[in-house]
């Protein structure tokens, strides 16, 4: 079997859209009729995913291989950093965790890693025949670029051609090309066949002055203008702009708690499709105000955010809340601070042995230890007003929990999940509202709390949303992007069959 061919996707900054034209990418090599596997060498990420296998990646090569129609996999991103403070985070390696580490201890780590990064990306290069590989921050970071594996050093490595994006949407667009291009060295610029502006709005022929100047500069052609495209598809941690929504503008209300180490928030975007709900995020009682359900979600420091809900008043909110009659869930970290006792015996969530009281509106213990809970799941919810959804979705947690009550949920060989009493529920599952069954029947409850009718229409899964997103993205792409050209820069003829 050949060996895949490449096209590796950096940007000029962290957020000028290299997520999205990756999996924009992958949908329309796999159009085309391409087998196509995505790649991103480290990830920095809160939101992940447990593969069918039980390892863990970062999310975003899992939408860009759900875009490429694969089973994702754990060589789709082999290092996995989560950030658990401004200076350290969890190092993943081939979606096992290798430690808590400084920053410092693991960029002397980083070269070491090099064979695994590869090892990965030539066991996927000898299955697809392309492999659409994203960058990270900027490859012009100069203070990085001795130690770097995954912009240009590790476009070295697998000799890939590279294009370059630049956000115009933030403003300085041309600075932001021409600087990144000035800064690489000879070599590096030679890897470069061809610049893209992305996120624009308005009159594309504006631009061509600029556009000419800016390739008489850097002697790269623009390979494309990328309008801004209105696409719901799922974004990286906190540079997500779903996490600004803070006002109410349907008739229910969802606030979910904007917690300082939020991960996994992706779990509630199919709240977001139904024409009923409006989903907002929050960060302080006047904020929250009197939702019609409120939602504690995941967290990479489960301790540290409880403590913070202590300091600015929301736990005590989101227990009047609750004491109240209003419906309160909590999902995976968020699942742990509604319980009576948080214990970190070693030190390992919080780094510092204590034990903490939750909030107390479940009756459930939880303590944290090294080993993480890592699988994918299906289950049937039978928590009273919401029994019979079925859920589909995944564990990834430290921690055991001891529920005294009853479970939220049922998994399918039978044993409990989760904890629920009166009007506050928990649960270990993300992606539970992917199916768009417990959606439908929190809103139900919702409805029938607030007197109002439920919509008629039915709502689409998460999975059928999904697919109908990524072919408005890869259309608005292809049509942007000098795709003969791309093709051209892989070695490769394009098939437009689509």
């Amino acid at each position: 079997m050949s060996r895949a061919k490449c096209i590796m996707v950096q940007g000029t900054m962290s957020g000028a859209g290299k997520s999205l034209l990756c999996t924009a990418l992958c949908r329309i090599f796999a159009q085309d009729g391409y087998r196509v596997a995505p790649f991103k060498s480290q990830n920095m990420a809160l939101n992940s995913f447990v593969t069918r296998d039980g390892l863990e990646m970062g999310r975003a090569q899992v939408v860009q291989a759900q875009a490429a129609g694969i089973e994702p996999d754990v060589r789709m991103n082999p290092i996995l950093l989560k950030p658990s403070s401004d200076v350290g985070s969890q190092v993943i390696v081939n979606g096992e965790v290798r430690g808590q580490m400084p920053a410092a201890a693991y960029f002397k780590l980083k070269k070491s890693l090099i064979p695994d990064i590869l090892a990965a990306y030539d066991s996927l290069a000898e299955e697809v025949d392309i492999i659409v590989i994203e960058g990270a921050g900027s490859p012009a970071e100069i203070n990085l670029k001795a130690d770097d594996i995954v912009n240009m050093g590790l476009a070295e490595l697998v000799d890939a051609p590279v294009l370059l994006a630049g956000d115009i949407d933030r403003g300085g667009v041309f600075a932001q090309l021409y600087g990144t291009v000035e800064l690489l060295e000879p070599a590096e610029r030679a890897r470069i066949k061809g610049l893209v502006i992305n996120k624009f709005r308005g009159d594309a022929a504006i631009l061509k002055p600029g556009l000419t100047m800016l390739e008489e500069k850097t002697h790269l052609p623009v390979l494309g203008v990328v309008p801004y495209l209105r696409v719901d598809i799922e974004d990286e941690d906190s540079l997500s702009s779903r996490l600004e929504s803070s006002t109410a503008v349907k008739p229910l209300d969802a606030a979910i708690l904007r917690l300082p180490h939020i991960s996994n928030f992706t779990d509630f975007m199919p709240l977001e499709q139904h024409p009923l709900l409006s989903v907002r995020y929050v960060q302080s009682p006047r904020q929250l105000g009197a939702p019609d359900v409120v939602i504690l979600p995941g967290t990479k420091n489960t301790i540290d955010d409880l403590l913070w809900l202590r300091q600015c008043g929301l736990e005590a909110a989101v227990q009047k809340l609750a004491a109240s009659g209003t419906p309160v869930l909590g999902v995976c970290g968020g699942y742990q601070m509604l319980g009576d006792t948080l214990a970190d015996p070693e030190g390992t969530e919080s780094g510092r042995s204590q034990t903490v009281r939750g909030l107390g509106l479940l009756p459930i213990q939880t303590v944290f230890t090294d080993a993480k809970h890592r699988t994918q799941d299906t289950a049937t919810v039978t928590a009273p007003q919401l029994a019979g959804a079925a859920l589909t979705g995944y564990q990834i947690h430290t921690g055991r929990t001891a529920v005294q009550g009853v479970p939220f949920c049922r998994l399918a060989d039978g044993s409990p999940e989760g904890c629920v009493q009166g009007n506050v529920a928990g649960t270990y599952l993300h992606g539970l509202f992917d199916t768009g069954e417990l959606t439908e029947k929190l809103v139900q409850l919702l409805c029938s709390r607030k007197g109002i009718s439920p919509a008629d229409a039915p709502l689409l899964s998460m999975q059928e949303h999904r697919q109908q997103q990524f072919d408005l993205l890869a259309d608005g792409v292809r049509r942007a992007l000098d795709m003969n050209a791309l093709y051209a820069a892989m070695g490769l003829e394009g098939r437009n069959t689509v």
